[in-house]
C-alpha cells in the first residue's frame, strides 16, 4: 500500500479504497474507465462505486463532453469523501491562521508564511539535489508524494507537468492563498533559472487539481 492510501481510513476495504483513490487522481471518471485503471471486472468497479455513493463520499455528474448517445454518469469525491485523504487538521490550522491575523496582522502572518517557505526550501533543496532538471523534478514530485499531495510527474511535449490530485493544506490555502503564491515560489526557487514553472490548474478556482508546468 502506498503511503497516501496508508491516510485513508481504516474502515474502508482494500478495493474500496483502491477506487476512492482512482476516483480522486481521475475524477470525474466513469466507472468504465475505473475498471480499467484497476483492471478489475465492470460490475465489480459498479459495486464498488454503489457502495461509495451510498456512504456519500462520491457523488455522480453527467459527463462534461458526451460522444454520441446519452451522456454517461462520471463520478467525483465529495467534501466528505476528501475527509479520508490527508488534510493536515483543517479546522485547527484555520483557527491558529485567523489567531495570527487578530495578534499581529496581514503582515504578520505573512511573515510567518515566508519563514514557513525558507524552511520547507532548506528541506527541499536538500532533498532535490541532481544534475538534470528531470532528475531534480522526479525528486521533487516523490517528495510532494510523500507529503500527501498525491503528485506525479508527465512529459508534455517538451515541457513537464508536474500534478497534484490532493492538497493537505487546502484549508490552510483557503483561509490564506499566501500558502500558494509561497509553494509556487517554492517550486521556482528550487528548479532555478534554468526552467520556468506556471500553474495551469489551480485547486481553489474550480480546478480539479493542480496542475505545473515546468517549460526547460
Amino acid at each position: 500500500m502506498n503511503n497516501t492510501s496508508k491516510n485513508l481510513d481504516k474502515s474502508l476495504s482494500s478495493a474500496l479504497e483502491k477506487v476512492l483513490f482512482c476516483i480522486k487522481r481521475y475524477e470525474p471518471i466513469g466507472t468504465t474507465d475505473i475498471a480499467d485503471k484497476l483492471e478489475i471486472g465492470n460490475e465489480a468497479a459498479r459495486l464498488h462505486v454503489q457502495k461509495l455513493l451510498k456512504m456519500e463520499l462520491i457523488v455522480g455528474q453527467d459527463e462534461l463532453s458526451p460522444q454520441l448517445g446519452r451522456p454517461k454518469q462520471e463520478w467525483i469525491i465529495t467534501e466528505k469523501g476528501n475527509l479520508y485523504f490527508p488534510n493536515t487538521h483543517a479546522e485547527l490550522t484555520i483557527q491558529l491562521i485567523e489567531s495570527v491575523r487578530q495578534l499581529f496582522g496581514e503582515e504578520g502572518l505573512n511573515q510567518l508564511i515566508l519563514t514557513r517557505e525558507e524552511e520547507t526550501l532548506n528541506k527541499y533543496l536538500q532533498h532535490c539535489q541532481a544534475d538534470t532538471l528531470q532528475e531534480k523534478l522526479k525528486k521533487l514530485t516523490e517528495l510532494r508524494y510523500e507529503e500527501g499531495y498525491m503528485a506525479h510527474l508527465s512529459k508534455n511535449g517538451d515541457d513537464y507537468l508536474l500534478i497534484e490530485e490532493h492538497c493537505p493544506i487546502c484549508a490552510a490555502a483557503k483561509a490564506c492563498q499566501n500558502f500558494c503564491r509561497s509553494e509556487l515560489s517554492l517550486f521556482q526557487s528550487i528548479l532555478g533559472e534554468h526552467a520556468k514553472i506556471v500553474r495551469e490548474e489551480y485547486l481553489l478556482e474550480k480546478g480539479q487539481r493542480c496542475i505545473y508546468r515546468i517549460t526547460p
